[in-house]
């Protein structure tokens, strides 16, 4: 018991000299406490100090920056300012070109569209004069055709005039032939001696006509050779006319075409001035003109057969060239139907009569060649001939006993 008094009383003097000790601790904090926050007071105001006077010392330098800078601003807002100005500037400069530019382009567009409808109009012109054209030449051939229709039965009237008048006339001759006979029959019974020395006079007589016949026919023939050859050079003249008409009228395959047949007719010339005198036997062919007939010999009718035929395919040439030249429908200004005169050789036919049967020949290949058609000839062995049916009612040729 007495310890644990003794111990409690120690106890009790140790936690007194802690709280004393503690105070005094507490008492000495305190106090250098103070002692810091003056101090740290002091010094602030000591920088505070320093700072004011720093920012005396460097006001007049501020002042003066901030002058600098408001000067730099200043100037660097009129750089701006003219900057701005030559900008809008120049876009007003380049609005102004553009507007020009489009002025222009508008100009340049209401021009076009002037000379487009200039070109539609004369395009609609052209189109309208190329139907009044074509309208005129469908009425033109529709008037040929009907004049070829009458013409071809006058002709077909005219025939059949003649084929009766023929078959009268042979009637007569054969009564005449018979009752001639019957008189010669009397004759010869009555008088054989007599009629035997008449028909042997005869005979020395028909001998001598012939002859004469013969050479009368021989100087014709030569003196149709010698016009025929006179004419060439007028011919020729001519024809140089026409091949400047033809370049002045940009028809260049009408030119090609007639520069083929003056070649043509350049070698048939050649043959004609080796040209000799052949008895080719008396006139046993008869061909038909006008409702007319005329007599010739083989050769003769050989001869307006081949300018039939040639004129057919000359005329062909012509027609289509005329067609891709796009020019109208014309078979009497080509130099070939003027002219007539290919394949003739001066035999025992005029040149006027070669010229007829050729040009009827040339109409009819001119009208095919133009409307890229066959109704009068045809193609084979690489040219155009003349149908027989037509060269046999152009010709009528006949044989005659």
């Amino acid at each position: 018991m007495k310890h644990l008094k003794q111990f409690g009383l120690s106890l009790a003097m140790g936690t007194l000299l802690l709280g004393a000790s503690d105070v005094a601790n507490a008492q000495g904090r305190r106090g250098r406490g103070e002692e810091r926050s003056q101090e740290n007071q002091a010094a602030r105001e000591q920088r505070q100090q320093e700072r004011q006077n720093r920012r005396q010392e460097q006001a007049p330098q501020a002042q003066e920056a901030q002058q600098q800078r408001g000067e730099q601003r200043l100037q660097e807002q009129q750089r701006d300012s003219q900057e701005r100005q030559q900008r809008w500037e120049q876009q007003r400069q380049q609005q102004q070109r553009d507007s020009q530019e489009r002025q222009q382009r508008w100009e340049q567009q209401r021009q076009q569209q002037q000379r487009n409808e200039q070109q539609r109009q004369q395009q609609t012109q052209q189109s309208r004069e190329r139907e009044e054209r074509w309208q005129q030449q469908r009425q033109q051939q529709q008037r040929d055709g009907q004049e070829r229709q009458q013409r071809w039965e006058q002709q077909r009237q005219q025939q059949q005039q003649n084929r009766d008048s023929e078959s009268q006339r042979q009637r007569q001759q054969q009564q005449q032939q018979v009752e001639q006979q019957r008189r010669q029959e009397r004759d010869r019974n009555r008088d054989r001696d007599s009629n035997r020395d008449w028909n042997g006079r005869r005979d020395d007589n028909n001998r001598d006509n012939n002859n004469g016949r013969q050479r009368n026919w021989q100087g014709e023939q030569q003196q149709r050779a010698e016009r025929y050859r006179q004419d060439w050079q007028r011919r020729q003249n001519y024809l140089n006319q026409r091949q400047r008409l033809l370049e002045q009228q940009r028809r260049s395959n009408q030119l090609r075409y007639q520069q083929r047949y003056l070649e043509r007719l350049r070698r048939d010339q050649s043959r004609l001035q080796q040209w000799r005198y052949n008895d080719y036997g008396p006139s046993n062919y008869r061909y038909r003109r006008g409702g007319s007939y005329y007599e010739t010999n083989r050769y003769g009718a050989e001869m307006l057969q081949r300018g039939v035929n040639d004129g057919y395919e000359e005329g062909f040439h012509a027609g289509q060239a005329d067609r891709e030249d796009g020019y109208r429908y014309s078979p009497e200004e080509a130099y070939g139907y003027q002219d007539a005169s290919y394949g003739y050789d001066a035999y025992y036919v005029d040149l006027s009569e070669y010229q007829y049967y050729f040009r009827e020949g040339f109409r009819r290949g001119y009208e095919d060649g133009y409307y890229s058609r066959s109704n009068y000839g045809r193609y084979s062995n690489g040219g155009y001939s003349i149908l027989g049916t037509i060269l046999e009612q152009i010709l009528g040729l006949q044989l005659l006993n």
